[in-house]
């Protein structure tokens, strides 16, 4: 099975594949930001671990919102 490029995506597939890069640049920009303005004392773990955390995506951005925040 052979890699496909991108210009072997269809149309709504390359749709899918910008919204959901979108997402992911979204939801770490409001992480990251959320994470450096809270208190260390409003976030579940230290805020060191929590801003590794935010590079695996989209896990990372998600349980920071979710769970890291008090």
């Amino acid at each position: 099975m052979a890699k496909k490029t991108w210009s072997d995506l269809t149309a709504s597939q390359r749709r899918l594949v910008v919204v959901g890069g979108l997402a992911e640049v979204v939801l770490t920009t409001v992480a990251s930001r959320d994470l450096a303005r809270r208190p260390a004392s409003e976030v579940r773990g230290p805020k060191t671990a929590w801003a590794l955390a935010l590079a695996v995506q989209p896990v990372g951005p998600l349980a920071y919102l979710v769970v890291g925040r008090r």
